[in-house]
């Protein structure tokens, strides 16, 4: 079958104006990005409410990216062969369902299974909703819809500070996560009223594939997030990173030989997606370490109270919300790489600024001003680089590519966190109070900074001239 025939075939047919069907998709994967960085501003709460230990309350954070980051594969390669439509709802359930058993959470082991539990529903959701708007949409509207997936990714995190900041501090930390409740609820109503299944591919499924992707992967991340309490040299460590390069390198020799395959080997071959997944890891590692470490200077350097730093982020927020909005008009007129290496050079930028924040610092000059050239950065690249991740793939492939998307979201997340934190606990030694928070700090956002450093090599060394060269498959 030509890849004509099968990008037509995997295709459903809308039953309604794009419009509401792209609204359910972004607001879904919204809901996913809203957990990721709400978890910030509550935590102080949290530990209080629940009595628990620091151990016990990283892994409140730890739990969900372990599992969200382990099982993305098999979410993304899952929709491919049952059904987006089908396996999307199931996701948005369990999204649910595990949201509203936190906010319900009465001691330390409940709250850490039940983000756990959210990591399952999350890791279905993020991948099969961009495959859903490959599935959907084609030609320019697939490129405005893509853009608005950059823009909610961009956007997420920061607006997910704030919104947990005021939940926090109006209501309770639980309303952060009961709120999400009512909204798997809504958009699952929606979904199965506005989406059209697609058709299921016929075939086994590869099982073997999956446990490796699933635990290899799932002990990568294990060995990342352990790294900063341990350090790099713990058996721990050390014993969890063998096992998973162990089994990935067993994943890779099996998905050669697999029939159908969770992780098509040929999703390699392009030159740009590869540079794709490279950046993304880079940048996303880069993009964590200022969330969490901005957090703490707004609070625990500059005195701010949760909402308060919530609302710090707005600056970023707005910048980045109208700046990815303009992507569409631009890449009309730009291609798309130019935009890439634009935006994380001006990422850099601000980075590079924020990095010199200290606490005698006004907050306008040396965190607003830095986060606004980092917000316009985020809004330019997002969306290119979700498009340089599926150059190329064939409709068939297109959960797969997203998974993939995806997996270098979360496993640069928890890479750059792991080793920032690391970098930020050599730093201030000798000092105490806001003074020793500040040089923490700023020795984790010169580390993001030269993540963003290296992503740039990437983009300018590998994405930039492979999005030149000519392409063998037809696009998604």
């Amino acid at each position: 079958m030509t890849v004509t025939a099968l990008a037509t075939r995997d295709r459903p047919t809308p039953s309604g104006s794009p419009v509401p069907i792209l609204a359910i998709i972004l607001i879904s994967y919204f809901m996913i990005l809203l957990d990721n960085s709400v978890i910030f501003t509550g935590l102080p709460s949290i530990r209080a409410g629940l009595s628990l230990t620091s151990s016990e309350l990283s892994w409140v954070q730890d739990a969900y990216t372990l599992v969200f980051g382990g099982l993305l594969l098999l979410g993304a390669r899952a929709g491919d062969i049952v059904g987006r439509r089908r396996l999307f709802v199931v996701g948005l359930a369990i999204f649910g369902a595990a949201s509203g058993l936190i906010g319900l959470a009465p001691t330390g082991w409940w709250i850490i299974t039940a983000r756990a539990l959210q990591g399952v529903g999350a890791a279905i959701v993020a991948p099969t909703s961009l495959a859903l708007i490959t599935a959907y949409f084609d030609g320019e509207t697939r490129s405005r819809a893509i853009a608005w997936y950059g823009a909610t990714a961009g956007i997420g995190a920061s607006l997910g500070l704030l919104v947990g900041g005021a939940l926090t501090d109006l209501v309770s930390w639980q309303a952060a996560f009961l709120v999400n409740l009512p909204i798997a609820v809504a958009m699952i109503i929606g979904a199965r009223k506005v989406l059209t299944e697609t058709p299921p591919r016929p075939g086994r499924f590869d099982v073997t594939g999956a446990g490796c992707a699933t635990l290899g992967v799932g002990a990568l991340v294990f060995g990342i997030i352990e790294s900063a309490e341990h350090g790099w040299g713990s058996a721990r460590v050390v014993g969890a990173l063998v096992v998973g390069l162990v089994l990935l390198t067993a994943l890779v020799l099996h998905e050669a030989r697999a029939e159908q395959p969770i992780m098509p080997l040929q999703l390699f071959a392009s030159r740009e997606r590869c540079g794709a997944y490279a950046a993304r890891m880079l940048y996303l590692g880069a993009m964590i370490g200022f969330f969490y470490f901005t957090t703490q200077l707004m609070q625990d350097g500059f005195g701010f109270t949760p909402l308060q730093a919530g609302l710090g982020f707005l600056p970023m927020s707005l910048v980045n919300f109208a700046v990815a909005l303009s992507i569409p008009r631009l890449s009309r007129r730009t291609p798309n790489a130019v935009l890439l290496g634009a935006g994380t050079a001006l990422t850099l930028v601000g980075m590079a600024l924020l990095s010199r924040a200290g606490i005698d610092d006004s907050y306008v000059l040396s965190v607003a001003v830095p986060m606004m050239l980092i917000g316009g950065g985020q809004g330019l690249a997002f969306a290119p680089l979700t498009s340089a991740g599926l150059a190329g793939v064939p409709a068939g492939d297109a959960g797969a590519a997203s998974g993939l998307v995806n997996t270098a979201h979360q496993l640069g997340m928890a890479l750059g966190l792991g080793v920032l934190v690391a970098v930020s606990a050599r730093a201030g030694s000798d000092l105490d109070g806001p003074a020793a928070v500040a040089e923490h700090v700023r020795a984790a956002l010169t580390g993001s900074t030269v993540l963003l450093a290296a992503a740039l090599v990437v983009i300018l060394a590998v994405i930039v001239p492979a999005s030149h060269a000519p392409r063998n498959q037809e696009r998604v």
